[in-house]
């Protein structure tokens, strides 16, 4: 039969007290009864000794007047609380006996008289007439010094242990009110604590901790939460796999964030108690991140965070992927639609004969296809960039906007500080604003102006479109997540990327009017990154 982790707790507390008590009651038992033995013996002692030295029984018992004796004796033995009081005489014999008078004239019992006629006072426990008893016996002198009785004073065991039991007893009394007292408390108690653990079983709680272990062990992100201390208490094996940490779990706890992770403003405690912030793009131990931070709230009360983060690598890879299928899908859906259109108009020139207009439409249209590709072709060295241009030309003249591209646009060689991805998402976003802003303005739709030059000391890329603008009350806030001036779609990620980027490349955007209408977004990204620069110019001294 199973029984509850109440039941279980209640048991145990009830039995470790009632073991506890037993044991405890023991000892003071044997303890009362020791400490009773001792004072018993000697007050027996004095009283014995007492008495021997009182002139007037001294000459009584010279003089054996056991009539004398009596009368003294009697009333003297009223008094005491022995359980008896005997006086022999220098040979051995009673010549007074408080409880039996019978005894007078017999030899005193229990073979411990010898000491006391050669003049030493002794206590022993012996068996009398009485039974066993703790007696004290003092010899009476003469004044020559010589031995003429015996003075023996007496407290029977049984008389003894009934004192030690009930002063037991009275101990005992209190000690079950105690335990009935802890009963009820260990009764409430157990409540208590299952209250405050959801009535789960420990076996419960143990497999849940298990459970909860495996399961953050096997979350692909990284995950650490850390108290409102900002000390770690959790940490798993991705986090520690993604930072490059030797250490385990165990020895990793209880570190201050900082002392893990190289301080990045994501984690101040400025940052930490403005507020929670997910999909944030920063950098962790050299490891550029997507990262989320969430506060752990318990009953109103802030007792830390949980930081969850990512390999921004891994996932520009998936989205590069992703982006790529998506622009070949589009690229080919606006071709299909333009080739539609042209061949519709290539029919009806034909069909009325004009065969001359018909040759002149198909070589006008090769002719500004081609002059497009073989100057994006001539000024971009990379494929990707090639295509994404081509795509948003393509789309801009569906949407009916074009794109001028400048004279002087040369991007000829890799670079360093933005990864592939993120210049094609850089430049993606600009186009697909600026195209969106021009087609929401007044026709006629003014063409969009696009300038990219790498040198040797920055990237610039400025996009300007006469458009429907920014407007004020939100220009502080364009680059902030969920930020958008569009009016449908899913927005508001586009220039918090562009910003992350250009941020983490160590550069700078400028948002300025354009005239007379419309913006200009001019983005300066160094070839080489200060922090990069200070590193070097350290290492050079």
């Amino acid at each position: 039969m199973k029984f509850s982790f109440q039941i279980k707790l209640f048991i145990s507390l009830v039995v470790f007290f009632s073991v506890l008590f037993a044991l405890l009651g023991s000892y003071y038992y044997i303890d009362v009864g020791r400490q009773l033995y001792q004072e018993m013996s000697t007050r027996a002692k004095i009283q014995a000794e007492e008495i021997a030295l009182i002139p007037g029984l001294r000459k009584q018992v010279i003089e054996k007047d056991i009539p004398a004796i009596h009368d003294f004796m009697q009333k003297i033995a009223q008094h005491s609380d022995a359980s008896f009081i005997v006086i022999g005489d220098g040979k051995g014999v009673h010549l007074f006996h408080s409880v039996y008078a019978d005894r007078v004239g017999k030899t005193l019992v229990g073979g411990d008289n010898e000491e006391v006629l050669h003049g030493k006072s002794i206590t022993t426990i012996r068996k009398g007439g009485l039974g066993i008893s703790l007696r004290s016996k003092a010899p009476i002198f003469d004044e020559a010094g010589q031995v003429v009785g015996i003075v023996s004073v007496g407290y029977l065991t049984s008389y003894l242990d009934t004192i030690t039991v009930n002063k037991v007893v009275n101990i005992l009394i209190a000690a079950v009110l105690l335990l009935i007292a802890l009963f009820i408390f260990s009764w409430f108690f157990t409540r208590s604590i299952k209250k405050q653990i959801f009535s789960l079983e420990p076996r419960e709680i143990g497999l849940l901790v298990r459970q909860q272990k495996a399961m953050m062990e096997s979350i692909y992100e990284g995950v650490i939460a850390i108290d409102s201390q900002l000390r770690i208490e959790v940490i798993n094996q991705a986090a520690r796999k993604l930072l490059g940490l030797s250490q385990p779990a165990r020895e990793l706890r209880g570190q201050l964030i900082g002392e893990v992770i190289a301080p990045v403003p994501f984690l101040t405690p400025q940052a930490l108690h403005a507020k929670d912030t997910h999909d944030e793009i920063c950098r962790f131990n050299d490891l550029t991140v997507i990262a989320s931070r969430i506060r752990i709230l318990l009953e109103g009360a802030l007792q830390g965070w949980v930081i969850t983060f990512r390999d921004r690598n891994e996932i520009d890879s998936l989205s590069a992927q992703l982006s790529q299928v998506k622009r070949y899908v589009d690229n080919l859906r606006i071709m299909r639609h333009e080739q539609l259109n042209r061949m519709t108009t290539l029919s009806g020139l034909l069909h009325m004969g004009r065969y001359d207009e018909a040759i002149h439409y198909i070589q006008a249209q090769s002719e500004h296809a081609q002059e497009l590709l073989d100057f994006i072709s001539a000024r971009f060295s990379s494929p990707t960039l090639c295509g994404l241009l081509l795509g948003k030309a393509a789309r801009a003249r569906e949407k009916g906007v074009e794109l001028n591209f400048d004279p002087a646009c040369r991007i000829d060689n890799p670079f360093p500080p933005l990864a592939e991805a993120e210049l094609i998402s850089i430049i993606g976003n600009l186009l697909d604003n600026a195209i969106e802003a021009t087609q929401r303005a007044p026709m006629p739709h003014e063409p969009v102006d696009v300038l990219m030059i790498l040198n040797e000391r920055e990237l610039l890329i400025e996009v300007a479109d006469q458009g429907v603008g920014i407007k004020p009350e939100i220009r502080e806030r364009i680059f902030e997540r969920g930020m958008t001036t569009k009016t449908k779609g899913d927005h508001g990620i586009g220039l918090y990327l562009i910003e992350s980027y250009v941020t983490q490349a160590g550069g700078s955007i400028e948002v300025t009017d354009n005239a007379p209408r419309g913006a200009i977004f001019s983005l300066f990204i160094p070839a080489r990154h200060p922090a990069m620069e200070l590193e070097e110019t350290h290492y050079a001294r």
